[in-house]
């Protein structure tokens, strides 16, 4: 029998006192032993150990010492930010910084970090939430800023080939002055593309025009023992019956099965006679019943955002925009269209459903000129840093967030739902929708000592909105954040396949570490006692598989309660109440 392997039987008593041990049977769900291998070779490195001082010679002799980095303040700030900490910033960063200048270089810094077992973390713009930049293994930190070049443009073809460490707004630039053409995808500014693929992200241009998988051909990608992979071979085809789809497996991975180092990208042309339009109201139900009645009669906007009145606030308070906002939840609307009579025709559309609603249209104001435009939509780009900036005390205050995505029939309830939560927590929070899509950020700020409420009111959030068929992230990823609420939303069979993959490509675990899902098996060396209580069961044994590491100090996310709830729903014990009576760690 395999040592690894475990299995949580558990003993539902009369009277009411459930004892939960471990058992030396073998694990038939998602924690399978494949779990448990990866685990064991996902060892941090440092400084200290001789297989990382032997890759650092080796580094250094194929980078030369310029292009490589230990000063701690850039190590910190390549796996921490204010709006995505690590859980541990001193510990859970990269001991090594290397700075590549082309795909067969990264190939070869790989191949060093697979001889010797050091895990690698790609870095591209640094702007990914949910913990996605944190080393939590140590190792090579990659990051991407010598290779942001735009390799080809081919306007007849609509489509170019960039390197990871481009920055879409650069993109953008060149193509609008060159080919009066656009790349459609909109994240934050400063997002590179090699972590934009890396997300599948998004933004406010995806209710139009889709999310970044559906403007990525192809992909030049570094698997973790240096094989170079090319998704498509040397073409460009903008549709393929050829094979899997390897393009569509990378994007959105997190840098878990391989290091993206170049893409071959759709663009198209840059919309026409483009207008902007903000909507104030009296309340954000009347905001976003103006957004579904728009959606659901197929007014073809360029994008519709929501912000509520805490955001329209703190944009004020800001002062990034040249103009002061009616603070009360507000939409904006981005129109665009070959000829102009056409986009005043979608601007009266969308005026007049404004006012037709039962709460009240407080203004509807319409940019006509380009400064304009540019001035109304920065107070969208602009809106996470101008939230962040309400921090009471900067160097201490957190941010933690949400990234649900329901059904657009649903997304008036979970905002609802949403804003309740965050009025009774007493700490400062706000709401956010790419309201098309039905996409919202619940953002909260709130001091250390507050921190585990507002995982709380995260968690709830989530939950709420995987119970309205929505998902956990529509476009952040999921990162060290939503690991354990993901296996809620998808189910431990769905993870296991996802778990297999990762192992079929990177046997070793070095890839972004412990991102997506858990690497390391958290039923062993725990056990539980505790008390239920409501509907009762005829005693018998039931054996299960329960991963949950339940209130251990390393389970910042209230990952051990999702799980635990995850499977009390999944034998019919929903309405069971449970309380933690004792926790042991086994050694």
């Amino acid at each position: 029998m395999d040592t690894c392997a475990c299995k949580w039987s558990w003993i539902l008593a009369s009277s009411g006192v459930t004892i939960f041990y471990l058992a030396s049977s073998s694990l038939g769900s998602s924690w399978s032993t494949e779990s448990s291998e990866i685990a064991n070779n996902a060892t941090a490195k440092d400084g200290r150990d001789p297989s990382f001082k032997r890759a650092c010679r080796e580094l250094e002799a194929l980078l030369g010492s310029k292009k490589i980095d230990t000063n701690p303040a850039n190590l910190l700030s390549h796996s921490a930010t204010q709006w995505s900490p690590a859980p541990n910033p001193t510990i859970d960063k990269p001991a090594l910084l290397v700075y590549p200048e082309s795909t067969e270089e990264v190939s070869r810094i790989a191949k060093i970090c697979n001889a010797n077992s050091i895990p690698v973390t790609p870095f591209s713009g640094g702007t990914s939430l949910e913990g996605a930049l944190a080393a939590t293994q140590g190792g090579v930190c990659i990051d991407f800023k010598n290779m942001k070049s735009i390799v080809e443009v081919r306007p007849r073809d609509m489509d170019c080939t960039v390197q990871a460490g481009l920055c879409w707004q650069d993109l953008n630039d060149h193509l609008g002055k060159h080919h009066d053409m656009f790349f459609p995808p909109d994240p934050g500014p400063g997002a590179c593309i090699g972590g934009m693929i890396s997300t599948n992200c998004s933004g406010p241009n995806a209710y139009r025009y889709g999310t970044m998988k559906d403007w990525v051909v192809s992909l030049t990608v570094v698997l973790a023992d240096g094989t170079v992979v090319k998704t498509r071979g040397d073409g460009r085809p903008r549709k393929t019956s050829a094979g899997y789809d390897l393009t569509r497996l990378f994007v959105g991975s997190s840098g878990t099965l391989g290091i993206v180092t170049e893409a071959v990208l759709k663009v198209t042309s840059r919309p026409k006679n483009e207008r902007v339009a903000v909507a104030a109201f009296s309340s954000t139900q009347s905001a976003i019943d103006t957004v579904v009645n728009l959606v659901q009669r197929g007014v073809p906007l360029a994008a519709i955002e929501m912000l509520d009145e805490v955001y329209m606030y703190a944009i004020n308070q800001a002062g990034y925009t040249d103009r002061k906002w009616k603070e009360s939840p507000t939409v904006f609307f981005k129109f665009a269209g070959p000829t102009l009579n056409g986009v005043k025709e979608q601007i009266q559309l969308a005026e007049a459903a404004s006012h037709d609603v039962k709460g009240k249209c407080l203004s509807f104001d319409i940019a006509e000129t380009e400064q304009e435009v540019e001035s109304l939509w920065a107070a969208r780009k602009t809106a996470l840093w101008s939230f962040l900036a309400l921090k009471e005390n900067p160097d201490v205050d957190e941010f933690i967030g949400s990234d649900v995505a329901v059904p657009i029939s649903r997304l008036g309830d979970i905002i609802e739902f949403t804003q309740e939560r965050l009025q009774s927590c007493g700490m400062k929070g706000s709401v956010i929708a790419h309201a098309g899509d039905g996409n919202f950020h619940a953002a909260i700020l709130h001091h250390p000592s507050q921190k585990s409420i507002a995982q709380q009111i995260i968690t709830d959030i989530q939950r709420k909105g995987i119970s309205m068929a929505g998902t956990v992230s529509g476009e952040h990823g999921i990162g060290l954040a939503f690991r354990d609420v993901l296996v809620e939303e998808l189910g431990p069979d769905t993870i296991d396949v996802m778990r297999r993959l990762k192992k079929a490509l990177d046997p070793k675990c070095l890839l972004n570490c412990d991102k997506i899902f858990r690497a390391k098996d958290p039923l062993m060396g725990v056990s539980m006692i505790i008390t239920t209580s409501g509907p009762k069961r005829n005693s018998r044994f039931l054996s299960l598989a329960v991963p949950d590491a339940t209130k251990r100090k390393m389970d910042v996310e209230h990952g051990g309660e999702i799980m635990r709830n995850y499977w009390l729903r999944k034998i019919g014990l929903q309405k069971t109440k449970i309380l933690i009576s004792k926790i042991r760690e086994i050694p």
